[in-house]
């Protein structure tokens, strides 16, 4: 019997764990791997709400074979519908912003920047483990979206 609570107990600790950690605010602040593992965001605190920015591109320059005539020069913003932004290097650049902490698990009132596209969405952040973060970005409502897993860095 003794065993049993001790077992029960540890399960409960481990279940409230994640879930604790995942209800405060400042838990997304860090340094995230995008899905396809080539870029890392670091989200941070800005003006009472939570941005990211992109601090590491595993091939910050276009490939040998850039179609577009680029190749071997630095990222740029060069799919955005601005002319004017498209010399913005995206090494640096700002690709999340406006969330906030709306109750457990879950940030949003925020935008998604999709440097390879060129196209700005609604998006929302919550967790799927404290490992683990969710990112939905969607046009309208959160039904006709995408969603991409990043993960901490390490």
């Amino acid at each position: 019997m003794k065993r049993l609570l001790a077992v029960l107990s540890l399960v409960s600790i481990i279940m409230i764990v994640p879930s604790a950690s995942a209800q405060k605010p400042d838990a997304i602040v860090g340094t995230w791997w995008n899905q396809e593992k080539d870029a890392q965001i670091e989200i941070y605190p800005c003006e009472g709400k939570y941005c990211g920015k992109i601090i590491m591109l595993k091939e910050p320059n276009f490939p040998a074979d850039d179609a577009k005539g680029m190749a071997g020069k630095p990222k740029v913003d060069r799919e955005n519908p601005d002319a004017s932004q498209r010399d913005r290097p995206i090494l640096g650049m700002n690709i999340v912003w406006g969330f906030t902490h709306s109750g457990e698990n879950l940030w949003d009132g925020g935008f998604i920047y999709n440097p390879r596209e060129g196209k700005t969405y609604k998006c929302k952040l919550s967790f799927e483990n404290p490992e683990t973060l969710k990112v939905r970005g969607f046009i309208g409502i959160s039904l006709i979206g995408k969603t991409n897993l990043w993960t901490r860095v390490r």
